[in-house]
């Protein structure tokens, strides 16, 4: 299996070649309006989209023969992602063009770069550091996508391909449990506290409100500037996000590696929606909608796929109710239960953290998964195992998996 991996690199532009990346840029983008305007919405293949608009786009826009093939080929894959999603192609917004390896080339001699633009060939160096060296260093990169960004810098997303290492054969699982209270927590008792997070994310919520009120109302000064503090804000939040994740999903798979462990997760497609049916408070619905975790879920895969470590994703029923140490569901809430943080259990007197408790049932569920051919047991034993609420279907797993 081949992995893909986007290596972003700033480039090193004078003045006339900045001009010159612009240019490109500025055509690529109306290119891509124009032939989604001017082209039947349906066409969502690159080769029909090329022979209906390729020597307009030429002569329109001034691209060179393979920019103007990617227009096309860029065109279809979002055509393709909005049919998916049943939406239509939103404008594309000015500052990045794609290239495949007949306009764009990486010389490691020097670690420069060269893209076509609309006025023919240029070499730009490249500012980067160790980690993309070793990224880089014999990669024969296909394709890059050149970006402008907002403080008016020019960047070159490298697309490497990698065999990624075999995952290691082991019968040892290091479980995380995720939540909003804890981010994350592993069944050897690391944690990831998230109230900093929901601070954050508090606050974002409250300047924007009091932002879009003003922008609304006041002198047009004041609105002006209200709504370029909100430009300025845009993504803030969402890039400390991705910062909090990524640092999680990295300690996490550095463990597991250096534990010679597989990765156990719950799998929680649908939960969004599943608790959106409840009734809560607007600040509550908010805080859930916010939760990365799928977010989180793509950066351990990735990263584990890189370290080679096996990722297992197991079914989330009664993984909270489940006791870790005799494996029960009390039927009695009175006397097993879980409040906040703290989790007792009925049967065997078990007391403790309860995200705890969770990420060592995961763990469980995840070397049953692990075991030879103990997906498909374990799945037809859990379907079987739904309707009984005083049985857990781990303790039904693990007892004919021993058996």
């Amino acid at each position: 299996m081949t992995q893909v991996l986007t290596v972003s690199c700033k480039l090193k532009v004078s003045q006339s070649q900045a001009a010159k990346l612009d240019a490109t840029m500025d055509a690529f983008v109306q290119a891509l309006n124009w032939v989604n305007q001017n082209t039947p919405e349906k066409v969502v293949n690159a080769v029909k989209l090329q022979s209906l608009c390729y020597y307009q786009i030429r002569a329109r826009f001034g691209l060179s023969s393979n920019l103007a093939q990617q227009v096309c080929r860029r065109l279809a894959g979002a055509r393709k992602v909005a049919q998916q999603k049943n939406r239509p192609v939103k404008a594309f917004k000015r500052g990045f063009a794609t290239y495949d390896a007949r306009i764009f080339s990486l010389r490691e001699k020097d670690w420069t770069v060269s893209l076509t633009t609309v006025e023919g060939r240029e070499r730009f160096e490249l500012a980067i550091g160790r980690y993309q060296r070793e990224r880089l260093a014999g990669s024969n990169p296909k394709s890059a996508t050149l970006v402008k960004r907002k403080d008016g810098s020019y960047s070159i997303q490298i697309c490497v391909e990698a065999e990624p290492s075999p995952p290691q054969r082991t019968d040892r699982v290091l479980g995380v449990d995720l939540g909003r209270t804890d981010i994350a927590h592993t069944s050897e008792g690391d944690n990831w506290n998230g109230q900093q997070l929901n601070r954050i994310r508090d606050h974002y919520s409250k300047l924007r409100a009091v932002l879009q009120r003003k922008a609304s109302k006041g002198t047009r000064s004041s609105r002006r500037r209200c709504r370029e503090l909100l430009q300025r804000l845009s993504g803030k939040e969402r890039r400390f996000q991705a910062w909090v994740n990524h640092r999680i999903s990295k300690a996490i798979v550095s463990r597991a590696k250096a534990t010679n462990s597989a990765l156990a997760l719950e799998d929680l497609t649908g939960i969004r929606e599943r608790v959106n049916q409840q009734p809560r408070s607007k600040t509550e619905r908010r805080r859930a909608n916010s939760w990365a975790f799928y977010q989180l879920r793509q950066f351990l895969e990735y990263k584990a796929l890189r370290a080679g470590v096996a990722l297992i994703l197991v079914p989330p029923a009664y993984t909270s109710q489940t006791c870790h140490r005799c494996l029960h569901i009390h039927p009695d809430p009175a006397q097993s239960y879980r409040s906040g943080k703290q989790f007792k259990c009925g049967h065997c007197g078990w007391e403790g953290d309860a995200d705890l408790n969770g990420a060592n049932v995961i763990a469980l569920l995840g070397a049953v998964v692990n075991q030879p051919r103990g997906s498909g047991l374990f799945c037809s034993l859990v379907e079987q195992s739904r309707l009984r609420a005083t049985e857990s279907p781990l303790r039904t797993a693990l007892a004919v998996g021993v058996g």
